[in-house]
């Protein structure tokens, strides 16, 4: 078989394709990153890995300069990837760019999980981008990764990174509660990006009064995925025990004052310097949740 002339034919096609029929872009890429990966992989079994080369080095010169060695390693690794995984070629809903930044990955569950967030937010390549910039994967929880990469059902703390990351625009290493709560605000798009999904800011200093005395909850959100009410609350200390106290007042006030009857119990939010696991552990109420910040 002459594996070059294919691969030539395959990617001439595809260039083609690309100028005449903008809506069948994506199809045309996927599948011709897939039909030259499978070429390739074959080739290399009979003539060794430095066909890549070989082959690279006639189709810069015959159809264009962008056929590297390193894109042709691309759409070997992307054929292996999809025939391995044994996934739906046409069900990705990904660009070529897309895949670009993942395949560089080794850790299939990482691919696994940028791709089923891509699908799922419909997230551009340079959304992407910052996420694995940013190490999102690395900052869910193993149970939440496994539980999203195996498409199982997921709650509202898995969805919650640690640390979360809070922009810093005015560099200031030691800031006050009101700082912290001004520097979410001013960034409060992607501040509940980094929560999860599904998140819409109601109020912050929202008012409620207990017995005879006004008390104020830092943040009060509404995640519309799980239905509920979410009570943040802001501290730049360590967590301490009577955090757990404060918010687990404030969570039942909404759920006693707030929240509809067709709507879930509330869940509360502390975001602290720094977690105290063990406090966590002894709390009475699996509603709260903690999770460190980090400025950056």
């Amino acid at each position: 078989m002459d594996y070059y002339k294919s691969i030539k034919e395959l990617l001439i096609n595809n260039e083609l394709i690309k100028k005449a029929k903008d809506y069948s872009k994506n199809r045309s890429d996927l599948t011709t990153y897939y039909n030259v990966g499978k070429l390739l992989s074959e080739a290399g079994k009979h003539y060794g890995e430095g066909i890549v080369n070989e082959y690279s080095k006639k189709l810069v010169f015959e159809v264009g300069k962008k056929f590297s060695a390193r894109t042709l390693r691309r759409m070997r690794q992307f054929y292996v990837l999809f025939s391995e995984q044994k996934w739906p070629l046409f069900a990705a809903k990904l660009s070529i760019s897309h895949y670009d930044e993942l395949l560089r990955f080794k850790d299939i569950d990482k691919i696994k999980y940028y791709i089923y967030i891509c699908e799922k937010l419909k997230i551009s390549r340079d959304e992407l981008r910052k996420r694995i910039k940013n190490n999102e994967y690395e900052r869910l929880d193993v149970n939440a990764r496994n539980k999203i990469v195996n498409n199982k059902p997921i709650e509202l703390i898995d969805t919650l990174k640690d640390p979360i990351l809070i922009k810093n625009m005015y560099d200031k290493i030691e800031i006050s509660e009101r700082m912290l709560q001004k520097l979410i605000l001013e960034n409060i798009e992607d501040f509940l990006l980094e929560l999860g999904e599904g998140y819409a800011f109601i109020k912050s200093e929202y008012k409620i009064k207990i017995g005879n005395h006004f008390n104020y909850i830092d943040i009060l959100l509404f995640n519309y995925i799980y239905n509920c009410f979410v009570v943040l609350e802001l501290k730049v200390t360590e967590l301490k025990k009577e955090h757990i106290g404060q918010i687990e007042v404030y969570m039942n006030y909404i759920d006693k004052h707030v929240k509809s009857v067709n709507q879930n119990k509330t869940i509360g939010i502390i975001i602290v310097k720094e977690n105290d696991k063990f406090i966590i552990r002894y709390r009475s109420d699996d509603r709260i949740i903690a999770r460190e910040y980090q400025l950056i």
